[in-house]
């Protein structure tokens, strides 16, 4: 039996700061997870992936992740997008 479809979100790599972005409904990129465009079927998803992919001059490395939605809001699903949405380096002070 097919595993059952779960949303998805398109996020990437901004090409010139590194940050982690995602897709928003307008096709531009946000850099919170609540502002990212949920995909509920295979075919939106993978339609505005192609899409995504497609802006060399703006991301790196964009892919589907697997999300759920709590009180309407997308959370990851996968320790991988945990780690991307807080930041691997949350706590640290990088300023100059």
């Amino acid at each position: 039996m097919a595993k059952p479809y779960l949303p998805k979100v398109v996020t990437a790599n901004d090409l010139l700061r590194g940050d982690v972005i995602w897709l928003d409904a307008q096709g531009g990129w946000v850099r919170s997870l609540a502002e990212a465009a949920v995909f509920d079927t295979p075919q939106t998803a993978e339609a505005a992936l192609k899409s995504a992919a497609a802006q060399v001059d703006k991301v790196v490395g964009a892919y589907l992740a697997d999300i759920r939605l709590v009180g309407g809001e997308p959370e990851p699903v996968h320790f991988r997008e945990e780690m991307r949405v807080r930041g691997a380096f949350a706590n640290l002070d990088l300023t100059p």
